[in-house]
């Protein structure tokens, strides 16, 4: 019987675990707060950084921006009436990463078991893209609004610039510069 209790009450601690792993940060507006409640992500962030050459403050400005570390972010669904209608984009998890633009990234570096709703994926997804965004577009990774702009009309709507016709994005990309900055700042001072 006491053994029974201790496998079940060892059950729900690891469900509560594996939940607090998923849940957004306490306090998004602080880089180094982020990191010391999350560790595993600060971890996650660096290996991308290190492979894909993007600062770990762009990336994280971007998921920021993009889905306020929810894990299973996606777009609001349009109502007509009471009927519920597909969305207009498969944007999906941490990256709000499209189906088309995932595949993708699981082609080029060989993913198997990748997902969007994991934290160190998304991650990667980001640093990813924003590498293809260098290669593609001559993007600096250092340029968090240039990044952002990439990220959001993807690589041939930045190369067309679709961006100008659309003041708000230019305000989003914007913030995304001044997060990634502050970010930055954040991160310089934190004792990781």
């Amino acid at each position: 019987m006491k053994q029974g209790f201790m496998a079940i009450l060892t059950g729900l601690l690891l469900i509560l675990a594996g939940c607090s792993s998923i849940t957004p940060p306490a306090r998004t507006s602080n880089l180094c707060h982020i990191f010391r409640e999350k560790p595993s992500w600060y971890r996650a962030a660096k290996r991308s950084s290190e492979q894909w050459g993007t600062p770990i403050q762009v990336m994280m400005a971007i998921m920021h921006q993009e889905s306020h570390f929810r894990h299973d972010a996606q777009p609001p669904r349009p109502w007509f009436l009471f009927i519920p209608l597909p969305r207009r984009s498969s944007a999906y998890g941490y990256a709000q990463a499209q189906d088309g633009t995932w595949e993708m990234y699981l082609n080029d570096v060989s993913g198997w078991f990748q997902s969007r709703e994991d934290f160190d994926d998304s991650i990667d997804f980001i640093g990813w893209y924003t590498n293809m965004s260098r290669k593609k577009n001559g993007v600096s990774l250092w340029y968090a609004d240039k990044q952002y702009l990439n990220y959001h009309e993807g690589w041939g709507g930045y190369r067309r610039g679709t961006y100008h016709k659309k003041p708000w994005l230019i305000k989003v990309a914007k913030k995304v510069k001044w997060r990634s900055g502050e970010y930055g700042e954040q991160l310089r001072r934190c004792d990781l």
